[in-house]
């Protein structure tokens, strides 16, 4: 996992040796010497993580790190603080000012290499969204659609929003009945006591959205397994953990890290501490949790016609053409029929605008309801639809087209102002053929056979030349 790591101190030792640390590992290294000559080069872009002295003449580790983070450009970039051991008010500060970690002088190099892969792990899954967001603009008929994907994902989340974080351990239960006591007061979240196996059974609408484990909860790393199972699971893949070590098993902290834990504490720690940290790791899943709300909400966006529910057009023909290559691949035949709301623009003129989303809206769900789990149904126009019949002969598709007319023709659709308006529909019907254009010749062929239909007087479905 490459990465331009930015090193920041005022010190040239320290900063000649993390560099050695982190070339050692590929990572390309950037040098500062302050909080001023940092924030330029972060503004400039291309780096992926930080890491800075906590005390620096001029501006602190603190103070940079609160002013990147107030930096849209650069506040999404991972940073580590580098603090002493004793450094306790220092590291609050940092945590306050939104550092993502810290490290103890002198830095070890098993514990720094951890930490830095764990960061660009999420920083680049958090960049993996972002692409995929910028994909779907370009997919979809309107970019409008999706565009508040960027605001939402950057969009940050009130501290202490309701939510569940979930202590597990073992037999240690006044241990945990005192972190319990001690974190209550601190959160909105509920603060909850766990077993092992509670865990191990929680469905979606219980899972917490943290786990604090002991690595030792039932034996020893069996807490790094249990966190391990609860990240394989549908339920519980997306919540945050954080393990609990030891003082000094820095081996034991790489693993858990590289096993998926977005934070470990080492006992004992300060109650004031552990609840910055908690936080910072419930910011970051619900930053996550609303970027992949906000992906699926583009991805149905893009190949969902909004007025009616159906697939729209570039979905409809995308699927016409994976379609046609199975039918190919595996010899089967597919059915396709192109239909169109007879004189719709008279409703439009007649009755308004409304009355005709209305129709749209009522015919849409017709089409759909009488057609196949299997079929597809997309609104490829203004009053115009696509279905796509994979796996069924010419006589079963001629059957279906025959009913969704008479459905339509059957339909009333009530107006505000009182009455019914009742509505037909002609139709094309093919097939697809076995040859390399089979979609856009099926495309044509079927648009010829809907306006032979309209040209016979509407109302009426039409067989393409060719189809049988």
């Amino acid at each position: 996992m490459p990465g331009r790591i930015l090193i920041v101190d005022d010190v040239a030792t320290n900063r000649i040796v993390m560099k050695v640390k982190l070339a050692a590992a590929r990572y390309d290294v950037v040098p500062a010497i302050s909080g001023e000559e940092a924030l330029h080069i972060a503004r400039e872009g291309g780096i992926d993580l930080i890491i800075m002295d906590m005390r620096m003449p001029g501006l602190s580790g603190a103070q940079t790190t609160e002013r990147l983070r107030a930096d849209p450009a650069t506040a999404d970039i991972p940073v580590i603080l580098v603090t002493a051991s004793d450094e306790i008010d220092a590291r609050m500060a940092g945590l306050s000012a939104g550092a993502d970690d810290f490290l103890t002088k002198p830095v070890d190099e098993i514990a720094l290499l951890a930490r830095v892969r764990s960061l660009l792990r999420a920083r680049e899954e958090e960049r993996e969204y972002e692409s995929r967001a910028e994909g779907l603009i370009g997919f979809s008929e309107s970019a409008e659609q999706v565009a508040g994907f960027a605001e939402a994902g950057q969009a940050s989340f009130a501290v202490g929003a309701e939510g569940k974080i979930a202590l597990v351990a073992g037999s240690e239960a006044a241990w945990l009945l005192r972190q319990r006591e001690s974190l209550r007061p601190l959160f909105r979240e509920e603060v909850a006591i766990m077993t092992r196996d509670a865990a191990l059974a929680i469905a979606h609408q219980d899972a917490p959205d943290l786990f604090v484990i002991d690595a030792d909860c039932a034996g020893r790393n069996e807490g790094l397994r249990l966190m391990s199972e609860l990240r394989s699971r549908p339920a519980t893949r997306h919540a945050a953990f954080v393990v609990v070590l030891p003082a000094g098993e820095t081996e034991r902290a790489a693993n858990a890290l590289d096993l998926g834990a977005a934070d470990v504490v080492y006992r004992p720690f300060p109650c004031d501490e552990i609840a910055m940290r908690l936080r910072t790791q419930l910011a970051r899943k619900r930053r996550a949790d609303r970027m992949r709300d906000t992906l699926e909400t583009g991805l149905r966006l893009a190949v969902i016609d909004p007025l009616t529910g159906l697939h729209n057009r570039r979905y409809g023909l995308h699927h016409l053409d994976r379609v046609a290559a199975r039918c190919r691949a595996q010899g089967i035949r597919a059915g396709v029929i192109l239909m169109d709301v007879d004189h719709f623009k008279q409703v439009n003129d007649t009755h308004g605008h409304p009355a005709g989303d209305r129709v749209l809206s009522k015919v849409a769900q017709v089409l759909k309801d009488s057609l196949r789990g299997e079929d597809l149904v997309a609104r490829i126009g203004g009053e115009e639809f696509l279905a796509i019949l994979p796996d069924a002969g010419l006589d079963q598709v001629r059957a279906v087209a025959e009913r969704l007319r008479t459905a339509i023709a059957a339909l009333r659709i009530p107006l505000d102002g009182g009455g019914e308006l009742g509505v037909t529909m002609s139709l094309g019907v093919t097939m697809l053929e076995d040859r390399p254009d089979a979609a856009p010749h099926a495309l044509a062929s079927v648009d010829r056979a809907l306006y032979a239909a309209k040209d016979g007087g509407r109302n009426r479905l039409n067989l393409a030349a060719g189809a049988a």
